[in-house]
């Protein structure tokens, strides 16, 4: 099978505008987020597409290579099914631009999810310890089935721990996803869901139109650039 990576990035984030062209240390964050998924090796091509002139001479100018995108456009993942529509792929990951600490081994594992013709999409997700983290709306939260299928995704803390002493685990929703091409371009042509409305999470709409999510727990995967205070933790972290 082709795969490909495409990396949505926008340039006004509602929580940090301009998060993507933040310094962390010797360069910006789009480009430790490019550079680390083409180290990976996994793919037959890695783009970033994105609606800002000053990302694509980022990419470019670095010898990357870059798409712009020329809709306005609700998710990131709508934003790469207009550059993938042009595109010969046969699974599709969509690495989100926020994301520097990108590593082979999550990446490869959620790949090895498309041998299995069942799945047709599938995304990351990691252990939550820190309890402000858990209770903290810009920490998305998953729920899973026995199969590994994703329940529900919330700001909220889910599930809800009523019984305190029933060990429950936490997991983070990390903001990679992998599709089937045709999978991504059926979720272009379904309308925004309510639930996805009302949380920003855009992949509710995929559950809302009744589409499992195959989730991949994966080790620590570092710090996803949110806010101000997100590149500074980013910063140590380096």
């Amino acid at each position: 099978m082709k795969h490909i990576a495409l990396i949505p990035a926008r340039f006004d984030a509602t929580r940090f505008s301009g998060k993507l062209m933040a310094a962390l240390k010797s360069k910006s964050v789009i480009r430790h987020t490019y550079d680390g998924t083409v180290a990976t090796g996994l793919f037959d091509e890695v783009y970033v597409v994105t609606d800002s002139q000053i990302i694509y001479k980022e990419i470019a100018n670095h010898g990357g290579k870059a798409i712009m995108s020329t809709k306005q456009h609700e998710s990131g993942s709508d934003r790469i099914a207009e550059a993938a529509m042009n595109l010969e792929a046969d699974v599709i990951v969509n690495v989100q631009g926020d994301t520097p600490f990108i590593k082979k081994e999550p990446l490869q594992k959620l790949l090895e999810q498309f041998r299995d013709p069942q799945v047709k999409v599938g995304s990351l997700m990691q252990q939550l310890q820190d309890q402000s983290q858990i209770e903290d709306p810009n920490f998305v939260k998953v729920c899973i089935d026995k199969n590994r299928n994703a329940l529900f995704f919330s700001r909220s803390v889910i599930p809800y721990p009523r019984n305190t002493e029933a060990g429950t685990i936490y997991y983070e929703h990390i903001g990679v996803y992998a599709f089937r091409k045709e999978a991504l371009m059926a979720f272009t042509a379904l309308p925004v869901s309510p639930l996805e409305d009302a949380e920003k999470i855009e992949c509710l709409r995929y559950l809302e139109n009744g589409i499992p999510i195959r989730m991949v727990e994966t080790g620590y995967m570092g710090v996803e650039i949110d806010t101000p205070e997100d590149l500074e933790r980013a910063e140590a972290l380096l």
